[in-house]
């Protein structure tokens, strides 16, 4: 197998020294930041040296191009963008540690999404569409390298999908701006230019998100082997199933043991360094 080194903390002296640990015969550059040990061996205490020196590793067991893969599905608070959207909307009215302690608690799988997302919402009745303006313009960050793999994804061919349980009225100006093919995320619903506090129609929970990525796969005829899944929280984790190349970004403990492939230290286009 190879093995995958990429970060801030990853150098050719610090790749040099792991392959000397874990027995590999060659260490190939593969870019900034990044290099690939090929025939590399486990050891028990490869997981805490790279967290030592703040570095990303993984397994490949497979040489695959990026062209190879048809469907790049991702998640967007905290994944494709460095905040949550609604905990941010929720400083407008003086609620944002409450709603930011909620959203935690259903990142890290503790509370059912669903509820929490309705107990969220509900505490943003009255909000004026103009706090939503306000965050997208000031607060909103794409995370870093996220322009990057959007680019090489869509040089490579693949569509695009953008799944979240936050609100359309970011992810369609994420779509307009970056170019997704296809959008899945839930309605605030708003009256006389103000949150009502409830969102419209059926909530974008782990269930739907996963149907979402099904119907999108099966739309273009993509397999499983072809979809590339990224997300940070336990609402990802049933989206991040339908695809082979699982990847936990910045993610919650919960996530990060559940997926292929793991992003701690890296950016998003961390990913292009999976393959070829």
């Amino acid at each position: 197998m190879q093995l995958l080194l990429q970060g801030r903390g990853a150098n050719r002296e610090q790749a040099l020294a792991l392959a000397k640990l874990c027995g590999a015969r060659s260490v190939e550059p593969r870019g900034a930041g990044a290099f690939r040990l090929s025939d590399a061996a486990p050891f028990p205490a490869l997981g805490a040296w790279c967290a030592e020196r703040s570095i990303d590793y993984g397994w490949l067991r497979h040489e695959l191009r990026l062209a190879d893969m048809r469907l790049l599905a991702t998640d967007m608070d905290s994944t494709l963008i460095t905040i949550e959207c609604i905990d941010e909307i929720g400083e407008a009215v003086g609620r944002k540690a409450e709603i930011a302690a909620i959203t935690a608690r259903a990142m890290r799988g503790e509370i059912e999404f669903t509820e929490s997302l309705r107990r969220r919402v509900a505490l943003l009745e009255g909000v004026p569409l103009e706090a939503l303006e306000s965050v997208y313009r000031e607060k909103l960050r794409l995370s870093p390298g996220a322009e990057r793999l959007i680019e090489a994804c869509k040089a490579a061919g693949l569509k695009l999908m953008l799944v979240s349980g936050g609100f359309t009225f970011f992810t369609e100006r994420l779509r307009t701006r970056l170019g997704f093919d296809y959008v899945r995320s839930n309605e605030l619903e708003l009256r006389d230019g103000r949150l009502t506090g409830r969102v419209v129609g059926e909530i974008v929970n782990a269930r739907v998100k996963a149907e979402a990525v099904r119907a999108a796969a099966r739309a273009i005829g993509v397999r499983r082997e072809q979809m590339i899944a990224i997300g940070d929280g336990a609402n990802d984790l049933p989206m991040m199933d339908e695809a082979a190349f699982s990847v936990a970004y910045r993610a919650k403990p919960i996530v990060r043991e559940f997926a292929a492939f793991a992003l701690d230290y890296s950016g998003l286009d961390g990913v292009l360094n999976l393959f070829l």
